[in-house]
C-alpha cells in the first residue's frame, strides 16, 4: 500500500534551515511540505550546545519575534576557556549579540513559524530514497510512515536532513557539481545533557569551554539559566573515538557546582566541522544547513547560518520555479550568496581547525594561555587576527617558549586570509567551478605543508 503527494517543493527535515527554506517558499504562494522523521511532539528536539551567535539578526521569513520566547539567557557576553594544563582561566570577549536558548522550544517555534507561513508537515515519516528522472534531475523522495510507503513528488527537493544526510547517499550526482568530497572524518561526534543544579553558577554570563586530554576533544558548559546548564562533550571523528558519556560524567563529578545536579535530558549527534560544500545544488536538488556544512568549524555554531542558508535557498528556488528551470545553473546563485555571506569566512576558519589536528594539546593550551583574549576572539569569530612578530613583541614575556608556534600561527593566518580572498572570487556559473577548485586546492596544499596536518579533503 502506498500514498502519493505532489508539491512545488518538498523539504526533508524540520530543522532551522529546512523551516526557513519552507517558510520562504510558502510566503511566495508555492505549495511546500516538510517531511520530518520525528513525531510532532519530538520534532525540534535535537542535540545542540544551545548557544546562538548572531541572535540579533534573523531572516524575516520566520522573524526573530517568533522565536524570542526560546531565548533563556541573553546576558552571556564572553567565552571562558578553562586550561587545566596551565592552571588558568582565559576570558575571551565574543563580538555581537549572543544568547543561550532552549533548543527544543526554539525548534517548536520555528516549526510554528513555517506552519504560519503556509507549510504542510508530514511527521513520523522517514525518507529512504530519492527519485530521479532519466536525466538525473531529482523529482521527489520516497519514505515510509508506519509501514506504509509514501511518495512525494516535487519540482525541487531541499535536503535539510542534517549531517551525513541519507539523501546524498541515495542521489546520483555524477552529472552535477554537487560536493561529494565528504567523509565522516570531517565531522564531530557530540553528546550533551541538560543539568539542573541546586545553586546558581558563578559563570552564568559566559560560555565555558575546556579541552580534553586530546586536542580533538572539548567540553562545554553553556548556561541556559543560572541553574540550568547545557553540558556537553565532542571530538573530531578523524581521531580515536572518545567515551563521550563516561568522559562527560567524569568531568561533571569533579566540578563542585554540579554536586546534587539532576539530568533532565540527554542526546547525541554529529555535526560538520568542515568547510561549506563547494556546491550544494544539483538539478532539482538543494542542500541547506548541516547537510551542506554550514557550521562554524571552530565553534560548532550553525543556527544563524542555517537560517540564512534556508532563506537564500528558498528565494532562489522560487525564482527558478517561476522561470520553469530548476537546473543546477538556475539554482547556482544560492551557492554564491552563501559563500559571500559566511561560507568564505567559515572556509578560512577551517584552516585553524586543520592546524589544531597537528599541534600537541599541551603546546596549544600553553600558547592560548599566553595570548590576549581579544586576539583569540578575532581568530575564532572573524577568521582573521594579527598573529605574528608584532604580537610576539607585545607578549614577549608571557609567550616565551611559544615563539615558534606563534610564527606557525602567523604563517597559517596568512594562508587563511589568502583562502578567504579566493572564496571572494567564487564562480558565478557551474562550468567555472573546477578551475576555482583547482586553485583552492593549491592553496590547501600550502596549508597542509605549513601546519604539518594530514589532508582533510
Amino acid at each position: 500500500m502506498s500514498t502519493s503527494h505532489e508539491y512545488d517543493v518538498v523539504v526533508v527535515g524540520a530543522g532551522t534551515a529546512g523551516c526557513y527554506a519552507a517558510a520562504t517558499v510558502a510566503r511566495e504562494g508555492l505549495d511546500v511540505a516538510i517531511v520530518e522523521r520525528k513525531t510532532a511532539e519530538e520534532a525540534g528536539h535535537i542535540a545542540c550546545g544551545d548557544a546562538l551567535k548572531g541572535a540579533d539578526a534573523f531572516p524575516e521569513a520566520i522573524p526573530k519575534s517568533q522565536i524570542e520566547d526560546a531565548f533563556t539567557n541573553t546576558g552571556v557576553d564572553h567565552g571562558r576557556f578553562e586550561i587545566p594544563q596551565e592552571d588558568t582561566v582565559l576570558d575571551i570577549p565574543v563580538p555581537g549579540e549572543l544568547a543561550v536558548i532552549d533548543r527544543w522550544k526554539y525548534g517548536q517555534l520555528i516549526i510554528e513559524g513555517a506552519e504560519n507561513a503556509g507549510t504542510e508537515f508530514h511527521y513520523d515519516t522517514v525518507v529512504q530514497d530519492v527519485v530521479q528522472d532519466d536525466d538525473g534531475t531529482v523529482t521527489g523522495v520516497r519514505a515510509k510512515r508506519k509501514g506504509e510507503v509514501v511518495e512525494f513528488a516535487a519540482d525541487v527537493v531541499v535536503d535539510g536532513a542534517g549531517s551525513l544526510s541519507i539523501l546524498q547517499d541515495k542521489t546520483d550526482f555524477s552529472n552535477a557539481t554537487f560536493d561529494t568530497n565528504v567523509s565522516y572524518s570531517q565531522f564531530c561526534s557530540a553528546y550533551r545533557e541538560i543539568v539542573e543544579v541546586p545553586e546558581p553558577v558563578e559563570w552564568d554570563d559566559a560560555l565555558v569551554f575546556k579541552p580534553t586530554e586530546r586536542a580533538a576533544g572539548y567540553l562545554w558548559y553553556f548556561p541556559r539559566t543560572e541553574t540550568t546548564i547545557n553540558a556537553g562533550l565532542g571530538f573530531q571523528m578523524n581521531e580515536e573515538p572518545m567515551k563521550l558519556v563516561e568522559d562527560l560524567k567524569h568531568d561533571l563529578r569533579n566540578r563542585p557546582e554540579f554536586e546534587g545536579g539532576e539530568v533532565t535530558d540527554k542526546l547525541g549527534a554529529a555535526l560538520p566541522t568542515r568547510r561549506p560544500y563547494d556546491s550544494a545544488v544539483a538539478d532539482g536538488f538543494v542542500a541547506v544547513g548541516d547537510a551542506a556544512g554550514h557550521v562554524n568549524p571552530t565553534t560548532g555554531g550553525g543556527i544563524a547560518g542555517a537560517a540564512y542558508a534556508g532563506t537564500y535557498a528558498g528565494q532562489q528556488i522560487v525564482r527558478a520555479i517561476g522561470q520553469g528551470d530548476v537546473s543546477e545553473g538556475a539554482l547556482w546563485h544560492y551557492n554564491e550568496r552563501v559563500m559571500d555571506h559566511f561560507g568564505g569566512r567559515y572556509a578560512g576558519l577551517d584552516v585553524y581547525n586543520i592546524l589544531s589536528t597537528a599541534v600537541d594539546v599541551d603546546d596549544l593550551m600553553g600558547l592560548l594561555a599566553s595570548l590576549p583574549g581579544e586576539k583569540l576572539a578575532e581568530a575564532l569569530y572573524s577568521g582573521t587576527t594579527s598573529f605574528g612578530p608584532a604580537l610576539v613583541a607585545k607578549t614577549a614575556k608571557d609567550s616565551f617558549g611559544y615563539w615558534g608556534q606563534i610564527l606557525n600561527f602567523y604563517k597559517t593566518k596568512n594562508l587563511a586570509d589568502e583562502l578567504m580572498e579566493h572564496y571572494s572570487r567564487y564562480p558565478r556559473r557551474p562550468e567555472a567551478l573546477e578551475v576555482w577548485k583547482h586553485q583552492r586546492d593549491v592553496l590547501m596544499d600550502d596549508i597542509y605543508d605549513v601546519t604539518g596536518a594530514d589532508p582533510k579533503y
